[in-house]
């Protein structure tokens, strides 16, 4: 009897011990699932193979994709996990350069449903988008064929992405929907300025969202912020080529969320076509925008230094009668210095339904630095509340409704 209560025990120990192995994994590099850094044999199935292990572990564990080139066709990284993941890029991963061999209206690399991640490394997403580009037809029309995105994050939480570089994505570098307490921090984005719709990072439905250290640079907003996204915090980015940091587009569709809490500060923008925007549809759906504040921004031959725009219609897509229903209220624009690239630095051009409120123009440092006029400013449907320099002066030449 006590002989078969020792085996008893040591069955039951080696099965622990076996399954403690199972769930505690450590360190995994890919190319110990099969993954060759030859830029050809893809590492989409190594790249799942570890990431099932490291989701499945009870410990943190590391993911290293090491250094030199892979190829990877697409992925999908499911939680949730049951401890912290750290995917460590030190290499390049190459997207391929023919989306069609993508699965339909997904995602590059995605992320779902995931707790307390880190992607690091000093590694590069390379989305190789150029030849994409040249199918980009969502320019020039609403029902247009949606290209992947190098990076997608829905509904991942406590997550930061830091000392990665993103590398010509065929669409978005980035998009966020439904994230919280998400940070990236000395990221790097890439893309010429003229790749169509290559946003830099795209928010969408998320909060506590950090934005640091980072330099941005692409074919459209180097970030833009939709609907439903409260408490960001942009800090010493530098945005250029691009568009911009912007605010929008809102309103275009019904039932869309409040956006509230936007902090940008101490950035720099350079050579893009605006430089701090918030834009609406007009004659489309209500929203409500709120408590936005732009200070400390040094502007380089910016065509729009600073813009609100609710007469937003690219490609004749809407009919400007009808003013838009966005409110937007409790905006401050202050110490904004440097160089625009068109006579109008500031442009305020708000609703004629529901005009601005609460909009705080401060410490504006601007001059013009071409030579098809002097620098003025434009307003329309808004009565800004001034401190400090006017230069030039703001609202002095209200705007007319395009």
């Amino acid at each position: 009897m006590e002989r078969i209560f020792c085996i008893t025990l040591l069955s039951s120990w080696l099965f622990l011990a076996c399954n403690s192995v199972q769930v505690q994994s450590g360190t995994l590099d890919v190319t110990q699932f099969g993954a060759k850094a030859d830029a050809n044999t893809d590492i989409s199935q190594a790249l799942l193979d570890a990431w099932k292990q490291a989701c499945n572990s009870t410990t943190p564990a590391t993911i290293v994709i090491p250094k030199g080139t892979f190829a990877l066709k697409q992925v999908k990284l499911e939680g949730p996990c049951h401890a912290p993941i750290e995917i460590q890029v030190q290499g390049t991963l190459k997207a391929p350069v023919d989306h069609s061999q993508l699965i339909k209206g997904s995602e590059w690399v995605t992320v779902n449903n995931v707790n307390q991640l880190t992607i690091s490394g000093g590694g590069t997403f390379d989305g190789q988008g150029a030849k994409a580009w040249t199918q980009n037809d969502c320019r020039v029309k609403s029902d247009c064929s949606k290209l992947p995105n190098n990076l997608s994050f829905n509904n991942v939480n406590n997550t930061i992405v830091r000392d990665v570089t993103s590398l010509n994505s065929k669409l978005f570098h980035v998009n966020l929907m439904g994230c919280t307490n998400f940070t990236f921090s000395h990221f790097t984005i890439t893309a010429p300025g003229d790749s169509p719709n290559t946003d830099g990072i795209h928010l969408g439905h998320s909060t506590g969202i950090i934005i640091t250290d980072s330099n941005i640079g692409t074919g459209d907003d180097c970030i833009s912020i939709g609907d439903g996204v409260k408490q960001v915090n942009i800090t010493k980015v530098t945005c250029g080529p691009g568009h911009g940091i912007s605010v929008g587009s809102l309103g275009k569709y019904e039932n869309e969320l409040p956006v509230a809490g936007i902090f940008v500060s101490d950035c720099t923008i350079s050579n893009t076509l605006n430089g701090v925007r918030v834009k609406s549809w007009p004659a489309a759906a209500a929203g409500d925008v709120s408590d936005m504040h732009f200070e400390g921004i040094i502007m380089q031959n910016v065509s729009n230094p600073v813009l609100i725009d609710q007469e937003y219609c690219p490609n004749n897509q809407c009919k400007l009668d009808s003013p838009s229903k966005v409110k937007i209220s409790n905006v401050s624009f202050k110490n904004i210095t440097g160089t625009s690239a068109t006579p109008v630095a500031v442009s305020l051009v708000c609703s004629k339904s529901i005009p601005c409120n609460g909009v705080v123009i401060g410490d504006i440092d601007l001059a013009y630095n071409g030579n098809h006029g002097n620098i003025s400013t434009n307003c329309a449907n808004v009565r800004p509340t001034l401190v400090g320099k006017q230069n030039p002066p703001v609202c002095a030449n209200p705007a007319q409704s395009s």
